[in-house]
């Protein structure tokens, strides 16, 4: 009852996509449709820095000849461990969806069920950073940015996607794509 008519307006839909993987199983995989949010954003305000290919370059040639271990990483739910900044992103939740998630816990979900032209939705403020969401990228950065730097790595002034720190007299080295890391160091213990 308190979202306005123009933040109903503005909600972003959530896409729901399944696919059927090698061994039978079904995986689901969701995210928010932020395609409405680009025209309404300052995009440099919201863009994430990427690591430079000179850098993955460098690194690897750098790997190569200390010979060190590497390990790559995917974060899990990456964007999750961000909490959303600025402005109110509402998201509708439409159908099937919204009956799930209703279903789920019904004393704390049934009563934000809508019916709108025939159709179950339900609309929801997001207190996490949401893959599909414009800003996602740039809140995770700030995130893993700000949990390197109180590990004690130093990051790098020439490409905020680099970051060092001395293990054992030697470098570790995190450089990262989004929520993609490879983590480099002479002992593998460390990495």
């Amino acid at each position: 009852e308190e979202i306005s008519a123009n933040e109903k307006k503005a909600a972003l839909k959530y896409l729901m996509f399944l696919k059927k993987k090698r061994d039978g199983k079904i995986k689901g995989r969701g995210c928010a449709d932020g395609r409405p949010q680009h025209l309404n954003t300052n995009k440099p305000k919201t863009s994430a820095p990427t690591v430079a290919t000179e850098s993955v370059l460098l690194t690897s040639v750098i790997n190569a000849m200390e010979n060190r271990d590497v390990a790559t990483v995917d974060i899990p739910g990456a964007f999750l461990h961000a909490d959303m900044e600025g402005d109110d992103i509402h998201m509708k939740l439409e159908g099937m969806l919204a009956e799930m998630l209703a279903r789920i816990d019904p004393k704390l979900y049934w009563k934000y069920i809508r019916d709108e032209n025939g159709k179950t939705v339900m609309y929801v403020q997001l207190k996490k950073a949401l893959y599909g969401t414009i800003q996602a990228g740039l809140l995770f950065w700030k995130n893993l940015t700000a949990s390197l730097k109180e590990w004690g790595f130093l990051v790098n002034p020439y490409d905020w996607c680099v970051a060092n720190k001395m293990v054992n007299g030697e470098q570790l080295t995190v450089i990262w794509h989004i929520d993609d890391l490879k983590i480099s160091h002479v002992n593998p213990e460390v990495v």
